[in-house]
C-alpha cells in the first residue's frame, strides 16, 4: 500500500529541479554538492550546460562527470524525496554506449602503472643537477 502511494506521487510530478533530481537519485550525497556540479560544468542537460533550477522531465538525457567516469543517463521518473537505492535506480537509466565506454576507460586506468620506479635515492650529483633544473641555472 505505501510503495503503490510512492509510485503515485512520483507519477503525479511532472518537473522537479535538476538539483533536488540528482541528489534523490543518489548522484550527490547533498544537493549543496549536486548545485557545485553543477555550477561547475561537471552536469550537462540535453548537450548543453545547465543551471542547478533547470525543470527535468522524464525522458532527458543528462551527462555527469564523477571523478574519471563520465555517465550518459535518461531521466526514467522523477522524485524529489531521496529514498533507498533500489529506488533511486529505477530514477534513471544509463545508456550502453556509456556504460561501454566507462568499463574501457577503468581497464585502461587499470592497464597503466600504479607508480614509477626508480633507482632508489638521488646521488650528490644528481641532487645538484635537480637543484639546477629547478633554480633554472
Amino acid at each position: 500500500m505505501a510503495t503503490e502511494k510512492k509510485l503515485a506521487d512520483a507519477r503525479a510530478l511532472t518537473r522537479v529541479r535538476l538539483d533536488k533530481w540528482l541528489w534523490a537519485a543518489r548522484f550527490y550525497k547533498s544537493r549543496a554538492i549536486a548545485k557545485q556540479a553543477i555550477e561547475g560544468g561537471k552536469v550537462h542537460c540535453e548537450g548543453v550546460r545547465t543551471k542547478p533550477g533547470k525543470e527535468l522531465e522524464v525522458g532527458m538525457q543528462l551527462k555527469l562527470r564523477q571523478g574519471f567516469d563520465e555517465k550518459t543517463i535518461i531521466v526514467k521518473a522523477l522524485a524529489e524525496q531521496r529514498r533507498g537505492a533500489p529506488e533511486a535506480q529505477r530514477l534513471y537509466e544509463e545508456t550502453s554506449e556509456s556504460i561501454d565506454q566507462r568499463e574501457t576507460l577503468a581497464e585502461q586506468r587499470k592497464a597503466q602503472p600504479s607508480h614509477w620506479t626508480t633507482e632508489g635515492k638521488p646521488n650528490k650529483k644528481q641532487r645538484r643537477m635537480i637543484h639546477r633544473l629547478i633554480k633554472g641555472e
